[in-house]
């Protein structure tokens, strides 16, 4: 590949970042259960069987789902407060068959189902009713259960999850995402700071015991806790790398390009990417950049945003915006650009960095708590406000011989992911020692 900018000057020693291995604690063998029944909460999945594109939370109840499957299968039951009815059980049949449904579509072999309107409906409604709330089974009650919830769904209605508890006679354990909405309101839909609050507020007072994405998340959500004068297990478990980010991939011959991935709302700083391709643009011509590739869902309280996207005439042939695309053509994506930018303002966890770095591709990310806890000493971090720092960033990296490029290739062989089996040993141990 040839230089593709003039040269620019070097950043200084005080602003590159150190090198070094970035390596995960092995986790404890689990604590059997014995004779715990755990029961999976997977409203979330369920509410949004018309999507054909997950979004992080999804992808989570999924893997939830699916690892606890494996480990636990036999103290391990399914539930939800259902888009046609009240909570209820789930059959563990259709459960598994819904599961396999969703992923195929995910990874883009459900065409049929996906792109068909009247086989997706079709499947839709088959599907939920298979899934249809059952009453609580004969004998259940008075044997130690938990009930497990790994997305926020509904923890907004806080007498909807007590009355749930009520009926299963169970302690409440759940995963917390982030309380960005709450630090963040700016960055939130309108209103989405006081319902977030009302979800906090909820697992606040009604968990046994809290599982935290990360320790940025841990952090913020202990004042709650002490707000309601409660002592609980609060463990950080890094969310696992999915599937479609591990294994051998081939980068796509094309142009070289730039990707960033994640819902297209303010907090994600697509703005500072957009301003700065459009002048690199009008400098060097949009034919002799990199292209920038923006995949995700236009969100809200975007206008700029999308101003740009569909009105600026220098972002025309520089900048590609891909609302969904299968987890399959998403990877062969990620895997052939020159590195993944992501200046965001605030992140609970940050996977876009765990999955590039997964497969090899260098990261430029905004220099936040969580995205070091995920990518340690391997990224670039930059402040999101820094545009400056950022131009020469990406100017170095598009370089044939970039310095600063292959200094951090070099860190990712040292790289370690962070595993689902040790995300969910962590949630065993923790469901094995609460209080019953």
């Amino acid at each position: 590949m040839k230089m593709l900018f003039p040269t620019v000057m070097e950043r200084s020693a005080s602003q590159r970042q150190p090198t070094g291995v970035v390596r995960r604690d092995p986790v404890n063998n689990a604590t059997p259960l014995a004779d715990v029944e755990v029961v999976l909460d997977i409203s979330r999945l369920i509410s949004r069987i018309h999507h054909s594109t997950p979004t992080g939370i999804d992808r989570v109840e999924m893997a939830y789902a699916r690892e606890l499957l494996r480990l636990i299968p036999e103290q391990l039951s399914f539930a939800a407060l259902h888009p046609l009815g009240p909570y209820g059980r789930l059959p563990r049949a259709a459960v598994i068959d819904f599961l396999d449904n969703l992923e195929a579509r995910w990874s883009g072999h459900g065409e049929a189902v996906s792109r068909h309107p009247v086989l997706k409906a079709r499947w839709m409604l088959k599907a939920l009713w298979r899934m249809r709330p059952r009453p609580l089974p004969r004998g259940a009650l008075g044997r130690k259960r938990v009930l497990l919830q790994s997305s926020p769904h509904h923890l907004h209605d806080e007498r909807a999850l007590r009355n749930i508890l009520d009926r299963e006679q169970a302690r409440f354990v759940c995963l917390l995402h982030d309380l960005i909405p709450m630090e963040y309101p700016e960055y939130a839909r309108p209103g989405g700071a006081a319902l977030h609050r009302r979800r906090i507020d909820t697992v606040a007072r009604h968990a046994a015991a809290v599982i935290a994405n990360s320790d940025a998340t841990r952090q913020a959500f202990l004042p709650y806790l002490e707000k309601e004068g409660r002592t609980i297990p609060v463990e950080v478990a890094l969310l696992g790398l999915d599937p479609y980010g591990q294994g051998e991939v081939a980068a796509p011959a094309v142009q070289p390009y730039f990707l960033c991935l994640g819902t297209i709302e303010p907090r994600k700083n697509h703005l500072l990417l957009l301003h700065i391709w459009r002048r690199l643009s009008e400098q060097f011509g949009a034919h002799n950049i990199p292209k920038l590739m923006i995949v995700g869902r236009r969100g809200w309280e975007n206008e700029q945003i999308v101003d740009l996207l569909d009105r600026c005439p220098a972002l025309v042939d520089c900048v590609e915006e891909y609302g969904d695309l299968p987890d399959s053509e998403l990877r062969v994506l990620m895997k052939g650009a020159r590195a993944l930018l992501m200046p965001s303002f605030a992140e609970g966890f940050g996977m876009p960095v765990a999955e590039a770095l997964a497969l090899g591709v260098p990261v430029v990310c905004s220099d936040l708590p969580a995205l070091r806890e995920v990518g340690g000493a391997v990224p670039d971090y930059l402040d999101p406000l820094d545009g400056r720092a950022w131009i020469e960033t990406i100017l170095d990296f598009s370089k044939e011989n970039s310095a600063g490029r292959e200094a951090q290739l070099s860190r990712i062989a040292s790289w370690s992911p962070p595993e689902w089996r040790q995300h969910i040993m962590v949630v065993v141990n923790i469901l094995a020692n609460i209080n019953y």
